[in-house]
């Protein structure tokens, strides 16, 4: 199967399935000398892993990672670097009951239609639990990225299902298992959440992801531009069906004296672009948020067909995620971060000799 790997300079290949033995991956680009450990990589792995709190899938996996080469004495030797996670908590046997339908809103029909073959057992490579070879890949991209030139790369869920979340304070994010800025809402979303689950049936959410301290100059004018591979590597998440940089779609309403954003000595006066202008950073921060559907498989009944085509009935029962974009926070931050990974180095290779002739402070951006 094509369509394992991203990324130009920092590429990052995937394998496994969620109810094979393990997951692996690839990351090839990173540049030699950056002090790498397993616990680097273990931090993010374990924001993102299952069976964190009620509200997710009881899958209990430790998500244990493994580095197998590209590290020599505690740091990068310029080679690819190799890892595995390996699956020990597999129940194959709970989707026997759905080995041949079709459920509605997932990938089985089109994987099915594609290779006419698939693997039932958890959507196989189709599963959010792909998910963990991007947040290892992250992890390794965000520790050179703040090492190196000061980026950070942080995210929080703006909106569970109906309810919106106001950003408060990036202190609260990891301190609730919704990765909510607002402490004073998690009981809410519990409520929420546990009626929810009750009810047999899933929500959607909205996550938004932000990197401070890009330098200017990143990206590529017309093909390669930064904003397209940003959004490009977001709607590449599993369930992720909108992106929106800057202003997004509210830029739709917005007036040419509204949106652009005027600049002063001192800097820009205000973000809609999202960082970004003509595909380069502009110095801001880059802001991104992503819509993320409501997870497929559900206890309610619900109509599709089967393998041979006849209509049927369909029920998932077993362990999942009510709501993906619970744990969605660490995935978009990796790739955000795995895309400016690869632009700092892109711009490295061609335009490491230019110095900017203007320097701005940019005096607004995003808390």
């Amino acid at each position: 199967m094509s369509g394992n790997s991203f990324g130009t300079l920092y590429c990052v290949s995937s394998f496994g399935e969620s109810h094979g033995p393990a997951y692996g991956g690839v990351v090839d680009g990173c540049p030699p000398g950056l002090e790498l450990s397993e616990s680097d990589i273990q931090r993010e792995l374990d924001r993102r892993k299952p069976g964190s709190s009620r509200h997710v899938t009881q899958r209990r996996e430790p998500d244990k990672v493994e580095i197998l080469s590209g590290v020599f004495e505690g740091r990068t030797t310029g080679t690819a670097i190799g890892f595995l996670v390996r699956n020990e908590d597999q129940r194959p046997k709970d989707y026997a009951a759905i080995a041949q339908k079709f459920r509605p809103g997932h990938a089985d029909y089109t994987y099915y239609q594609k290779y006419g073959v698939r693997d039932p057992r958890g959507g196989g490579r189709a599963s959010a639990r792909e998910t963990v070879v991007r947040v290892a890949a992250g992890a390794i991209a965000k520790k050179y990225l703040k090492e190196r030139y000061g980026v950070v790369v942080r995210g929080y869920l703006a909106q569970l299902g109906p309810n919106p979340i106001a950003f408060k304070h990036w202190n609260e994010v990891d301190r609730n298992p919704f990765f909510a800025p607002d402490a004073g809402i998690v009981e809410q979303l519990e409520k929420f959440m546990d009626a929810l689950r009750e009810s047999g049936d899933s929500c959607g959410a909205r996550v938004n992801v932000v990197a401070s301290g890009v330098p200017v100059g990143w990206g590529e004018p017309v093909y390669g531009r930064l904003d397209a591979d940003i959004a490009a590597a977001m709607m590449g998440i599993n369930a992720v069906k909108g992106v929106e940089i800057g202003a997004g779609f509210a830029a739709v309403a917005q007036k040419g004296s509204e949106h652009g954003d005027e600049m002063t000595p001192q800097g820009f006066l205000s973000n809609n672009n999202g960082g970004v202008l003509g595909g380069i950073s502009t110095g801001q921060d880059i802001a991104v948020s992503i819509a993320l559907k409501p997870t497929s498989s559900i206890r309610l009944p619900r109509r599709t067909i089967d393998t041979l085509g006849r209509p049927a009935s369909i029920e998932t029962t077993g362990r999942h995620d009510p709501c993906v974009g619970i744990r969605a926070t660490p995935i978009a931050e990796a790739m955000l971060a795995c895309v400016l990974m690869d632009h700092a180095l892109r711009h490295r290779a061609q335009c490491a000799d230019v110095t900017a002739p203007l320097k701005l402070e940019n005096t607004k951006k995003i808390n």
